[in-house]
């Protein structure tokens, strides 16, 4: 559920809880305008909460962005989802990193059922399952990826909340749009910045 006129006072009241996972991503392509706001979310949510551990996707963009500022106060604060182990790991400055290399992940694992719906290509993920290498199915560990992020897997907790960097004009779009509409079909409610560029001011 989108959750667009939710306080700052209201989300740390609600999600400020033992074992709460907030998930903080969003697209590539940030506007220059919003590059330090995304750095000042991460460190103003870590400053202002005791118990949420953030997760990120290890991307470029917003989500290096909002992982800067969480790392600026407490980088034990930070886990990381990766598609493969290894990925961008020069940049990756988690406290705690989970690799879809270390999941079971077969055809009938959640995260491989629910990312199959993923409506850019149908085949792509179950035929990287299976074995099929090309530069489509290369594609899959992402949307995979993404998919954990919120639903979790083996090890990995689900998420309980997720804040978005989005482009408001196409919020369904690419990879944030999927990860987007895996909260929607898991009943994991989340916000975007035209809510939490609000409680930076």
């Amino acid at each position: 559920m989108e959750m667009n006129k939710m306080t700052l006072a209201e989300f740390i009241e609600n999600y400020d809880k033992e074992g709460s996972i907030v998930l903080l991503e969003g697209k590539r392509e940030v506007w220059e305008g919003h590059k330090a706001k995304c750095v000042a979310l991460g460190k103003l949510l870590a400053e202002k909460t005791k118990h949420i551990m953030f997760r990120s996707g290890n991307a470029e963009g917003s989500d290096a962005l909002f992982s800067e500022g969480v790392v600026s106060v407490d980088p034990k604060k930070l886990q990381v989802i990766t598609p493969y182990s290894g990925h961008r790991k020069k940049n990756n400055i988690a406290y705690e990193t989970y690799s879809l290399d270390d999941m079971n992940l077969n055809l009938k694992s959640e995260a491989v059922i629910q990312s199959e719906k993923h409506g850019s290509m149908p085949g792509l993920v179950s035929g990287y399952i299976k074995g099929q290498k090309n530069k489509n199915t290369m594609k899959a560990p992402y949307i995979i990826r993404d998919t954990v992020k919120v639903i979790g897997g083996g090890a990995i907790k689900g998420a309980t909340f997720a804040i978005f960097y989005v482009d408001p004009l196409k919020p369904d779009s690419g990879g944030t749009g999927h990860t987007r509409n895996i909260c929607i079909v898991n009943n994991v409610s989340f916000l975007d910045q035209r809510c939490w560029l609000k409680w930076l001011v």
